[in-house]
C-alpha cells in the first residue's frame, strides 16, 4: 500500500480503528495542555482527589505527551461503546455499567496493540504507545481536543448522537498527522447531572468532588465508608451511572458488539439477598478477569454491608 501523506495517514488511521470495533476516532497535535494545567492544579489543591495520590504523580507528564514519548507529533484517540444490551435484576444491587464484561484494559490494549502494528506494518517506521485509563495521560482532555466530544457538566465526555457510555483510549505517535478541531459544548441550560448526583459530587457545573464520588467510596477508598454517607448511595455497590443514566444524550445510547463486555448472567440476575451471602468463590467465578476484581472480595462485601 503506497501511503505518503498526512492525509492518507490519517485517513488509514481512522478506517483502521473502525475495523477493530472503535465507534471513533479523532487525531490532535501532542504539546502541553495550557487550559487543563491551572484546572487541574486547582482540582488537587482542593483535594478532591481524595485519596487517589496517584492523581499528584506525573503533574508535567500528565498535561505533555511529549515528556512520555519521545519526539511526539500526534494523540489519537478513540472511543469504545460498553452500553449493554441487558440490564441487572431490578432488585440488585447496582453494578456500573462499565465493569458488566471483562476487564477493558487487556481488552483495548489488545486493540491498541493491532492497531499500531497496522500503522507500522503499512505507514513505516512509526514509533508510539498506547495507553488505556494506566498513565498519565488526560484522556478525556485529548478526546475533546480531538473533536470526539465535549466535557460535560458532570466531567465526563459527552457525544453527540453517542452519548457517554464509553471507553477512552488513546495512541501517542511521532508522526505528524492531520489534526481535527474540537467540538462545542451542548449541555446548553440542562442540570439533570448535578441535581441527581446521590451525593452532591458535582459541585458546579464541570466541576466534580471525586472524593464524594459514590465510585471513589465503593472503589478508591480502602478505609471505611463515611457514616455520613449512609443512606445516600441508591443500592450503587461498586461504581455509579446516576450522572450518566439522567444525561438526556444517553438516549442516543446504543449496544455494543463486543462479546468480552457481554456480563455473566449471575451478574444480571442476581437479587441483593444473593449478593448478602456471595461467596468468595462465586465472587471469584463471577468476576472472572473482571474490573470489579480491583475492589476484591472483602471490598465488594465492605460496600454490600454499608448498602444494607
Amino acid at each position: 500500500m503506497s501511503i505518503n501523506s498526512k492525509e492518507t495517514y490519517s485517513k488509514f488511521i481512522k478506517e483502521e480503528a473502525k475495523r477493530l470495533g472503535f465507534i471513533s476516532c479523532g487525531i490532535s497535535q501532542a504539546g502541553f495542555l495550557e487550559q487543563e494545567a491551572p484546572r487541574l492544579e486547582k482540582w488537587l489543591n482542593n483535594n478532591h482527589n481524595g485519596q487517589m495520590a496517584y492523581m499528584e504523580n506525573h503533574f508535567d507528564k500528565r498535561l505533555d505527551p511529549t515528556l512520555l514519548v519521545d519526539d511526539a507529533k500526534s494523540v489519537v484517540s478513540l472511543l469504545l461503546n460498553y452500553f449493554p444490551s441487558e440490564s441487572q435484576n431490578t432488585d440488585s444491587f447496582k453494578i456500573s455499567k462499565y465493569a458488566y464484561g471483562q476487564d477493558y484494559h487487556f481488552v483495548i490494549k489488545e486493540k491498541l496493540k493491532e492497531l499500531l502494528y497496522s500503522i507500522q506494518e503499512n505507514i513505516g517506521e512509526v514509533s508510539g504507545r498506547a495507553f488505556v485509563d494506566s498513565a498519565p495521560v488526560l484522556d478525556k482532555a485529548w478526546a475533546a481536543k480531538s473533536g470526539l466530544g465535549w466535557i460535560g457538566k458532570n466531567s465526563n465526555l459527552i457525544t453527540q448522537k453517542v452519548g457517554s457510555f464509553y471507553f477512552i483510549a488513546e495512541l501517542i505517535l511521532d508522526l505528524d498527522l492531520e489534526y481535527d478541531h474540537a467540538v462545542t459544548d451542548h449541555c446548553g441550560s440542562c442540570t439533570a447531572c448535578i441535581d441527581a448526583c446521590p451525593t452532591q459530587a458535582i459541585l458546579a457545573p464541570y466541576i466534580v468532588d471525586g472524593s464524594k464520588c459514590i465510585s471513589y467510596y465503593t472503589i478508591e477508598l480502602k478505609e471505611n465508608i463515611p457514616d455520613d454517607m449512609k443512606g445516600k448511595f441508591d443500592d450503587w455497590m461498586f461504581g455509579c451511572d446516576t450522572c450518566q443514566d439522567v444525561c438526556p444524550w444517553n438516549r442516543f445510547s446504543k449496544p455494543h458488539s463486543e462479546p468480552l463486555f457481554n456480563p455473566n448472567p449471575d451478574l444480571i440476575s442476581f437479587s441483593k439477598k444473593e449478593w448478602s451471602e456471595i461467596t468468595e468463590e462465586t465472587f471469584q467465578k463471577v468476576f472472572k478477569n473482571s474490573p470489579i476484581k480491583r475492589t476484591k472480595f472483602d471490598g465488594l462485601k465492605r460496600n454490600i454491608k454499608f448498602l444494607k
